[in-house]
């Protein structure tokens, strides 16, 4: 028989334990990966609280918590026309408990409005998937004496410089849409930019400003605090069918679709991320989802990770050809 010396048994179990660190340090990212999610998510909206996108993703947040077994906590950052929350985002460890919901306001509008953009709205991301689209809805103060988008666009230009129409900051979505309309229907208004389009809407009913373009307007609209006058996008609002879109009754070509998506920052693990996107899918086909998101105006859609970056890549193309027909850009 063959005998081990006690350095020999000592050599064999000091590999023994060296081959097990290894093999435990190899797998312990997968096994990280593999019981993903095992604690709640944070899901960053950067637009004030009581907003379009604050409201609509806290719908797809109760959604997705069922969905991976954890909660999924919303957590406000606003300020800088969406920036901010976005920046944020980019600077928290990939894992998939720091996520971002946000509009194109941030991915593309941001992009074409912004010359030092902090972060590069794809590389500075991992793409989850698009939620779905909807159009802004152009309201005006109940005072103001107009009644259709002819009208405004009449006494607008009686009235030049005096009126003021608010967003929910410099570079957002909802500029943007106020920078077109001006320029294509020859008006002058004065830009006033928020922390999000919740406090502009305020300052709208309360008649500090005139105009907003906010796609969460519903709500004050029909409890008659302010007046619908048309919808961003190309075609009609589903809530308000008989409402003609800006571009059909009085800017032919004014077509501005907005969309939510959800983002994550850099360099998230592959799993972690289709784990992300089926949730995603989840919700949209969720019959009580549609059914609360419908009410928002959010035809919802639920994509690939490549199809979102085809989208942002698409859209500021667009973007940048229309922001070159406005005389000053948008600023």
């Amino acid at each position: 028989m063959f005998n081990t010396t006690p350095w020999m048994q000592r050599l064999s179990m000091a590999a023994s334990v060296a081959v097990a660190s290894c093999m435990l340090v190899t797998a312990t990212p997968v096994q990280a990966q593999s019981s993903y999610p095992n604690r709640p998510i944070k899901m960053i909206v950067p637009y004030a609280a009581g907003g379009f996108s604050d409201q609509a993703s806290r719908v797809i947040a109760e959604s997705m918590s069922k969905t991976l077994g954890q909660p999924v906590v919303i957590d406000i950052k606003a300020g800088g026309g969406g920036r901010i929350g976005a920046e944020a985002v980019t600077k928290l460890p990939p894992e998939g408990y720091d996520l971002l919901m946000t509009t194109n306001g941030t991915h593309t509008y941001m992009a074409v409005t912004e010359k030092n953009l902090s972060y590069d709205p794809i590389s500075d991301f991992t793409p989850i998937s698009l939620v779905g689209s909807y159009g802004l809805l152009m309201v005006v103060n109940n005072t103001l004496p107009v009644n259709n988008l002819q009208e405004f666009i009449q006494y607008a230009r009686n009235n030049p410089g005096k009126l003021n129409y608010a967003s929910s900051g410099m570079g957002s979505g909802l500029h943007f849409a106020g920078e077109v309309f001006k320029s294509m229907a020859k008006i002058d208004m004065t830009h006033v930019p928020y922390r999000g389009s919740g406090p502009g809407m305020l300052d709208v009913i309360a008649g500090q400003c005139q105009v907003i373009f906010d796609g969460g307007a519903k709500p004050f609209i029909d409890a008659g605090k302010v007046r619908l006058l048309g919808t961003s996008s190309a075609r009609r609002d589903p809530r308000y069918p008989n409402m003609p879109a800006i571009g059909e009754s009085a800017l032919p070509g004014y077509d501005l679709t907005y969309w939510l998506g959800l983002f994550g920052p850099k360099g998230m693990p592959r799993e972690v991320q289709m784990k992300l996107n089926a949730a995603i899918r989840t919700a949209v086909a969720d019959p009580q989802v549609q059914t609360k998101l419908a009410a928002m105006g959010l035809y919802l859609v639920g994509s690939s990770p490549d199809e979102l970056v085809r989208e942002i890549r698409t859209e500021t193309d667009k973007l940048r050809a229309i922001a070159a027909t406005i005389p000053g850009g948008v600023q």
